[in-house]
Order: structure tokens, then C-alpha cells, then sequence
């Protein structure tokens, strides 16, 4: 076999171990909170955590490589990311836990930064599109059977195995990707914004913490107000200090572009509105319904592989239909999903929740092969890394922004003589149940809104002429 193809099967497989770590991990937090006595906050934390470090690190990483080398920094991210595990698999506490996870989110942001380098010096001419697309179906096959495999590996081995299964397969990776990669720099293009990643991570850290702690420590208390006027700060700052850069980790230009701009609210809102709220149906399918891990992790099956099916026939819709309806349409349904699993009752079964997936899975595979050719076809080829970048970080903060402020709303709308033991999992009495189910249903109708804001947003902002001329869905974008 030839080294390309040895070199497509060590990224595709690190890449799958990665992502895989992003839905994995939800069906298991019952479990989680149950054995370490975690609290509500830190349950949230343990998604956010890989979220936000993976969000904030990936713009710096892609850099780091051209600098340092491509080969070294993913390995280096191989052996953080494989470290991390066994340290998330040992944990004692929720805090050490989620330590854990957030040197997980750089181990995992590094290796995906230079994976697409790595292919890039690799494949050429026609066999490049092949091995993209094996590299995109990685990553829909480990979105798509995360929650089974999470489900599986917490009910029969103990949840502590779905990181202990990283290290033979980091083990693996680090083994072979040494033998097997090849080096190569770009130094005319390397380096790393120190200054501006300070400013990121501290915003975001901020902006999160701000929002999880907001209903415990009160709205208008000196912590939250402060934690929410200092993320604000940063991130002005941030945007101040990258407009100054000779060579910016994220350019805030490029907003001057609709579509551009457009893709990244796209990207904002499906994970904001749909992928966040993950976290609360698996407490509502395990706490509320009573099924164990490997039974919610099926019951989230119908969404995930629908989604993984209708993906690569919108990618082939991309060039005939205009971007913008593929979008537009696809964030439509997702909000359409959202309102169908609205109305929950304390009588309902899981079945309440299937027309949701159904229609939710098709929106998510319509919009996420159009949403990375447009984040890309908008910008002038030599900004793609920087662009791709910047939209897999919209997701992610999308992700732990949506988990924050959908948890607090969460919170609000419960009792406060039974907030501590609802979040607690202790779900066990009518009123109780009734309580969760009331907040679930809140939380389902504003991710209906903030889903239909990004359908509309898409339709408006993506238009035809915001696509370069060797942007692949420029002639069906002129058709609009």
C-alpha cells in the first residue's frame, strides 16, 4: 500500500477517536454524575470543557504546524489527546475530570488543525476529492454512532472505558503516524498569535462560566455581571488585536463578506440549538423515562444515521442547488424538529421525540456538507485554512455557549425547593418529573426560535455573488 494511502488511514482513524469524543460522552453523564457526586454545572462542564479548548486551540494549531512541523505537532496532539484520556478514565472527581477533558479539546484541536495538511501534501489532482471525502464520511460515521458506542461501552464495561478505549488506538496512531507520515513546514506562514489566544480563551471561559453559575450565584451579583462584562471585553479586545496582526489566527475581515458571515451564523445556531441540546434529552431519556445508556444511546439512532445518509446527497446537490436553499431548508427543518419534540408530557414516551429526530436528522445532513464548502468558497484559496478554521470554532463555541444558556434557562424554569435534586438526577416523583419536563419543553421552544433566526439569517446573508470563482457551488448559486 502506498504511504498516501497508509497516511489517509492513521488521520482518518485519529480524526474518528477525536470526534467520536464529542458525542460519546453524553449518554454517559448520568453515569458520571451518579459515581463522582457531580453537580448539574459540572455534568455541563464536561462537554463545554473539550468544547471550548478544542474551539479556542484549533485557530493557533493549524500555524503551529506550518511552523514546527506538520508531522511533530500531530503526534504531539496524538500523545496529549491519548494522555488526556487515561487521565479522564482515572478520574476521581468532577474537577479533575474536567481538567481532563479540556487537555483532551488541545490534543484533539491540534490533530484536527493539521489533518487536512497532512492529506493536502499527500494527494494530488482527483485522488485529493477522494481522500476529502473518506475524511469527511470519518467524520459523519463518528457523529453518527457516537451515542451507540457511548451507550454500549458505559453499560457493559463502565463508563470510564469510553476514554480508556483512546489509549490502543492513540497507541496506534503515535506507532504507525511515526513511521508512516511525512514532515513538511510552511515557515513563510507559520507562528502562533499568543496575544490573541489569551483573549479568546479567557472571553469564552468567562462567557461560559458567566452563564452556568448565573442562576446559583444570581443574575445581578458582582460575579456574574463581572464574568459577563470581562468576556465581553476580551473578545472586543480579541477582534481589536487581530485587526492589527500582520498574520491574524482569524481574520474579522472577512465578516465584511454576507455569506461568509452567514456561514458562520449557520454553523452558531444548528449547534447551539440542535447539538446542544443533546446533553438534555439523554437526561430526559435516562433520568425522566428510566433506559439505561445503551438504550438512549439507540434511541438517538433514527437522527444520527439519517443524518449520516442525507449528507452525501447534499453534498451532491452543492453546484446544482443554490447553497443558500440548502441551508436555509436545512436549518428550517431543524427548527421544525426542535417545535416537533416540543410539548412533551410527564405521559409521554420516548415516541413523543421520533418525529423530532426524523426531521432533525435530515436537516443536519442537509446542512452540513453545504455549510463547509460555503465557509470555504467565499474566501480566496490561500484564507481556506483560516476560514475552515474559524467555522469548525463556530461550532464548538456554538456547542458550549448553547449547553450554558440553554442549562440556565433550564434552571429557571424549576422550583426552587426542587431544583437541587431535579439536577441532581434525583427525578423520581411526579412533581418532580413535571418539573423537568416543564423545562425541557422551555428550552426546546427557544432552540426552535434561535434555529428558524439561522434558517432566515442563511437565506438572507448567503448570496450568489459572495462565492469566489473557484468556489465549487458558483454556478448554482448564479442560478439563484
Amino acid at each position: 500500500m502506498d504511504r498516501k494511502w497508509r497516511t489517509l488511514i492513521i488521520v482518518c482513524v485519529a480524526i474518528f477517536m477525536l470526534l467520536l469524543d464529542i458525542t460519546v460522552v453524553n449518554v454517559a453523564l448520568p453515569k458520571i454524575q451518579r459515581d463522582l457526586n457531580a453537580s448539574f454545572t459540572d455534568l455541563q462542564w464536561v462537554v463545554d470543557a473539550y468544547s471550548l479548548l478544542l474551539a479556542s486551540v484549533v485557530l493557533n494549531a493549524g500555524s503551529l504546524g506550518d511552523l514546527l512541523g506538520r508531522k511533530r505537532v500531530f503526534l504531539t496532539g496524538v500523545v496529549l489527546f491519548t494522555a488526556a484520556s487515561a487521565a479522564c478514565g482515572a478520574a476521581t472527581s468532577p474537577l479533575f475530570l474536567n481538567l481532563a477533558r479540556g487537555a483532551q479539546g488541545i490534543g484533539g484541536a491540534i490533530m484536527f488543525a493539521v489533518s487536512l495538511a497532512l492529506l493536502s501534501q499527500e494527494f494530488h489532482g482527483r485522488e485529493r476529492g477522494t481522500a476529502f471525502g473518506i475524511w469527511g464520511a470519518t467524520i459523519g460515521a463518528a457523529v453518527a454512532i457516537g451515542p451507540l458506542v457511548g451507550g454500549a461501552l458505559t453499560e457493559w464495561a463502565g463508563w470510564r472505558w469510553i476514554f480508556f478505549v483512546n489509549l490502543p488506538i492513540g497507541a496506534l496512531c503515535l506507532l504507525f503516524g511515526a513511521r508512516v507520515l511525512h514532515e513538511s513546514r510552511d515557515e513563510g506562514h507559520g507562528g502562533i498569535d499568543i496575544p490573541g489566544q489569551l483573549l479568546l480563551s479567557g472571553g469564552l471561559f468567562a462567557l461560559v462560566l458567566g452563564l452556568l453559575r448565573g442562576n446559583d450565584w444570581h443574575w445581578s451579583s458582582g460575579r456574574v455581571v463581572g464574568l459577563l462584562a470581562g468576556a465581553a471585553a476580551a473578545l472586543v479586545s480579541f477582534g481589536i488585536v487581530e485587526l492589527r496582526q500582520e498574520r491574524p489566527m482569524f481574520d474579522v475581515r472577512l465578516f465584511r463578506v454576507p455569506a461568509f458571515a452567514g456561514a458562520q451564523i449557520v454553523a452558531f445556531t444548528i449547534s447551539s440549538a440542535m447539538f446542544a441540546q443533546f446533553l438534555y434529552l439523554t437526561l430526559y431519556l435516562q433520568n425522566v423515562l428510566g433506559y439505561s445508556p445503551i438504550q438512549a444511546g439507540l434511541r438517538f439512532l433514527p437522527l444520527s444515521m439519517i443524518s449520516f445518509f442525507v449528507a452525501p446527497v447534499a453534498g451532491r446537490l452543492v453546484g446544482r442547488v443554490p447553497v443558500r436553499v440548502l441551508l436555509g431548508t436545512g436549518m428550517g427543518l431543524v427548527a421544525l424538529a426542535l417545535y416537533l419534540m416540543y410539548g412533551v408530557h410527564t405521559s409521554s414516551g420516548w415516541t413523543t421525540l421520533l418525529a423530532g429526530f426524523l426531521v432533525g436528522g435530515v436537516g443536519i445532513g442537509m446542512v452540513n456538507p453545504p455549510l463547509a464548502t460555503t465557509a470555504v468558497s467565499v474566501v480566496p484559496p490561500q484564507r481556506a485554512g483560516m476560514a475552515a478554521g474559524v467555522n469548525n470554532t463556530f461550532r464548538q463555541v456554538g456547542i458550549a455557549t448553547g449547553i450554558a444558556g440553554l442549562g440556565a434557562i433550564f434552571q429557571s424554569a424549576l422550583d426552587p425547593r426542587l431544583s437541587h435534586a431535579i439536577t441532581a438526577g434525583a427525578v423520581h416523583t411526579t412533581r418532580a418529573r413535571a418539573e423537568f419536563v416543564h423545562g425541557l419543553n422551555d428550552i426546546l421552544l427557544v432552540a426552535t426560535f434561535v434555529a428558524l433566526a439561522g434558517a432566515v439569517l442563511a437565506f438572507v446573508l448567503v448570496r450568489a455573488e459572495d462565492f469566489v470563482a473557484s468556489g465549487a457551488p458558483q454556478p448554482a448559486a448564479d442560478a439563484a
